[in-house]
């Protein structure tokens, strides 16, 4: 799902709202959820799961090209952790077929 198929989602199931509400909407909610990562907050939503930054140490790494050792800085990373209703909802779901092949 895309960030436009969200606002047309939300669009569809809410009449009172017009596409331009909706993508306003869904704008200001992931930049508020944004904001927060960038400032080290973690966000927790029920049910869904919860966003934290996490952070990265720095290493050693290597140039594939030339095989050089290269010292990769620290980083802050966004890290996802899936909740428990999320989980269950995807497990159950099971494992899609691709198209075209058989289910056997």
């Amino acid at each position: 799902m895309t960030r436009s198929d969200l606002v047309e989602e939300l669009a569809a199931r809410f009449a009172q709202l017009t596409h331009r509400d909706a993508e306003q909407a869904v704008k200001t909610i992931l930049d508020a959820m944004s904001d927060a990562l960038v400032r080290g907050h973690r966000i927790e939503i029920r049910g869904f799961g919860s966003f934290s930054v996490s952070r990265r140490p720095p290493r050693v790494g290597r140039n594939p090209r030339s095989g050089e050792s290269v010292l990769v800085p620290e980083k802050r990373v966004p890290h996802f952790k899936p909740g428990k209703a999320l989980r269950e909802a995807v497990d159950a779901r099971g494992m899609p077929t691709a198209p075209g092949t058989d289910a056997d």
